[in-house]
């Protein structure tokens, strides 16, 4: 037929190969067309199925006809620009890691492509679109994720109180017994986290629908890493005492029980009365120390909450807050010690 060329069966191969395997579109579609040239179709309906012009299809029929196909092969593809300048790039990389929409005008808190596309339409004259903004983002390594919170608020005493409590544990007696200590609460409403899934089907994580709640109050022995752990219904004073009583129960060869923790209103006795009377008669047992405000980092048992959602309470399918709490209690059964973390305090040598 007039305008198609001959193919050997080895070039047919070879053209097939290429087409799948080619790094641009370009090459992949100078194969498809020498294919259909070779079977005869004509050049009205190779255009209309490729999408392509009668010009591209003749360019390569003579370069075929003319230099063989190893000799299209071999050309390389011509990559398509993305049309926005190195300065461009630079001010979208600023945009997104130091400046928030609303500076610009826009009611969203949080950068998408599209909105930087239209930024760059409407006030600059860059016509570019959200592919083109999300590729030059990639090339220049960053990502789109969950940023970490982090507290704003500092307190201004926080290197001091470190020194107070660092000193504490360095001269601990050895009839003294240092502990961390904070409460967690436990939901039937599971904490949602990342899971394999099926590319283009989300899993999903069945939730009971009424939220129960329990709460434990733990503390973590500096010495062994132990976690102590009281139960309650209420975060509350009478969480916290119950679980004072349960540390005086666990640690009666020591004479002293130094506690440290964060200074919420049921844990400081000049803002709970309950607190106050409990400390008021147990004082010579139980000693409080209070960690720096806004600063949870500071707490090692923290850490210890990490886990436990991480491994039991995220994406969780238990019905009741008792099957729940029962997979906790097994977990603790199993590894009831923890590292205690180094960054902030000089681990001890346990006793």
């Amino acid at each position: 037929m007039e305008g198609s060329i001959s193919i050997r069966a080895s070039e047919r191969k070879l053209l097939l190969s290429f087409h799948k395997t080619a790094d641009t579109h370009e090459q992949r579609l100078r194969a498809h067309i020498l294919l259909l040239l070779g079977d005869g179709v004509p050049w009205d309906r190779i255009a209309a199925a490729l999408f392509t012009s009668s010009s591209t299809i003749n360019r390569w029929r003579k370069r075929d006809l003319a230099d063989g196909i190893d000799a299209i092969l071999d050309a390389p593809g011509r990559r398509r620009r993305s049309g926005i300048a190195a300065f461009w790039v630079a001010m979208m990389i600023h945009w997104v890691t130091a400046r928030s929409p609303r500076e610009f005008g826009f009611t969203r808190s949080r950068w998408t492509c599209g909105t930087i596309a239209l930024l760059l339409r409407e006030d600059h004259g860059v016509r570019v679109g959200r592919e083109t903004v999300r590729r030059r983002l990639r090339e220049h390594d960053l990502v789109y994720r969950r940023p970490r919170p982090v507290l704003g608020p500092k307190d201004p005493e926080r290197p001091v109180k470190l020194r107070r409590i660092r000193s504490l544990l360095r001269h601990l007696p050895a009839d003294e017994m240092a502990v961390f200590q904070d409460e967690v609460d436990i939901n039937t409403n599971p904490k949602i986290g990342s899971m394999w899934m099926r590319r283009g089907q989300q899993a999903e994580v069945v939730t009971p629908g009424n939220n129960t709640k329990r709460y434990l109050s733990g503390s973590l022995n500096w010495r062994t890493g132990e976690l102590i752990l009281t139960e309650g219904k209420r975060r509350n004073a009478d969480l916290v005492l119950a679980h004072l009583d349960d540390l005086r129960r666990r640690f009666r060869r020591f004479k002293v029980i130094p506690v440290i923790c964060d200074n919420a209103a049921f844990h400081t006795p000049a803002r709970c009365r309950n607190v106050k009377e409990y400390v008021e008669r147990w004082g010579h047992r139980i000693k409080i120390h209070f960690l720096p405000t806004y600063s949870p980092d500071t707490n090692p048992i923290e850490r210890v909450w990490w886990h436990l959602h991480e491994e039991i309470t995220r994406n969780h399918r238990c019905q009741t807050i008792e099957q729940l709490l029962d997979l906790v209690m097994e977990w603790l059964e199993v590894a009831p010690h923890f590292i205690v973390e180094p960054s902030l305090y000089k681990i001890p040598i346990a006793t």
